[in-house]
């Protein structure tokens, strides 16, 4: 079956919000062996939208919409897909009940007027129940083609999908495609697309190399007629890629670099401490994101003075005034300062210039990692200056420092 995304919206052509709904369903489509031919994004006009339909099913069999199921007049999704395909609209008692108690469980009584629009439904097709706002979705069929209407907010787009549309969707296929994502770091595309060039000429599994801000990685797909039989097809070419890349493979479908190394503490039983002068507390903020990170991580400190280093890292006097704060010398004392004060396994350090500017000492960055081993520091190059750069080396940053960490453990293992 092939499927076209259509997102309903003037602010999303306005870029006022992400559309991350397109990212979502062709993930889940692919993974049903449905392909998705286009994603396409409308504002709220009728006209483009009657367009968009045309253009949509003389490629596709199904067109998936999101977005513009609100109760205000440009909110049009419904009515216009009812208009396509002839259709009446009536309203349901049932869902204008649920509507007026869902405003009511809040404290608004009565409900908004506007809002009764969201009880029309289709007289032919199928209601797909909203359990997490007050607008349903529809599934219509017509002359073999099918529109499926989901909201547009993540929150009720997302169960939808899963509750209702998934399952109706299964019918349609008989194959999955299954991918699994190898994350590298520290070896970048190209040289990582050479050690495995051979590999990426295959049929089924593929493998394709993509870039990410500082890092890269490799998707292995398969397709075949059950979940169990893809996985079989990747593994013989996922072990093959695990023994060129090494330990440069930081992970397989991890969702950043910090989740595996806060995986990899709590394993060992390990902690980390941070002591950042350049990156502003982003290590910091990085872990802390990931769920359960209380376990490993002890403290961040956020040395941007020299007094800090000086008076609370411990870093000596005569280390900054002969070598600068921006040193090896000085990353390998706050690193090891960090790790006596927080009392843990690991600590980390990073100092130097992010920017913007465009001195040659921009975009040099100094990581030390400490541990009751040893001590490593290294020196980064991110090679971006100008007005735009603070940003993508503070993060570029924040990242080799995660690998340097990472590696450490290894070693230390």
């Amino acid at each position: 079956m092939n499927c076209e995304l259509i997102s309903v919206g003037t602010e999303i052509l306005l870029g006022d919000i992400l559309n991350s709904n397109v990212q979502f369903l062709s993930k889940e489509l692919a993974s049903l062996g449905i392909n998705v031919m286009r994603h396409t994004t409308v504002g709220d006009n009728e006209a483009r939208l009657l367009k968009a339909l045309d253009d949509a099913f003389t490629v596709c069999q199904a067109v998936i919409l999101t977005g513009g199921l609100g109760p205000t007049p440009d909110d049009l999704t419904k009515e216009t897909c009812c208009k396509y395909f002839g259709l009446e609209l009536k309203e349901d008692g049932e869902i204008l009940n649920k509507i007026e108690s869902y405003f009511s469980l809040k404290g608004i009584s009565p409900m908004p007027r506007c809002n009764k629009k969201q009880a029309l439904v289709p007289t032919v097709g199928r209601v797909l129940s909203n359990n997490n706002g007050t607008a349903p979705g529809f599934i219509l069929e017509k002359d073999g083609k099918i529109i499926v209407i989901l909201p547009g907010p993540p929150k009720e787009m997302i169960p939808m999908y899963r509750e209702s549309v998934k399952p109706y969707l299964m019918q349609f296929t008989n194959e999955v495609i299954v991918s699994h994502s190898i994350r590298t770091f520290g070896i970048g595309e190209s040289y990582m697309s050479e050690r495995v060039e051979d590999l990426l000429e295959g049929c089924n599994p593929t493998v394709a190399p993509y870039a990410k801000c500082g890092e890269a990685l490799l998707r292995v797909t398969a397709k075949a007629q059950s979940e169990e039989e893809a996985e079989a097809l990747m593994k013989p070419l996922i072990d093959e890629i695990r023994s060129r890349l090494g330990s440069s493979i930081y992970g397989i479908d991890s969702e950043s670099i910090e989740e595996t190394v806060v995986a990899m503490l709590k394993e060992k039983g390990q902690t980390v401490a941070f002591a950042e002068s350049c990156t502003g507390g982003l290590c910091a903020k990085r872990i802390t994101d990931i769920s359960g990170a209380s376990e490993i991580f002890h403290c961040g400190v956020v040395s941007y003075s020299n007094e800090i280093k000086h008076g609370i890292l411990g870093v000596k006097q005569e280390t900054l005034d002969k070598y600068t704060a921006v040193s090896p010398e000085t990353a390998k004392e706050m690193a090891e300062g960090v790790r006596r004060l927080a009392n843990a396994s690991y600590g980390v350090s990073l100092t130097g210039y992010a920017g913007p500017g465009d001195s040659e000492e921009v975009g040099l960055i100094y990581i030390a990692v400490s541990s009751e081993k040893e001590t490593t520091v290294k020196k980064l190059l991110t090679g971006h200056r100008g007005k735009s750069c603070r940003d993508y080396n503070r993060h570029v940053a924040a990242s080799n420092a995660f690998n340097e960490l990472r590696l450490a453990i290894l070693n230390n293992n």
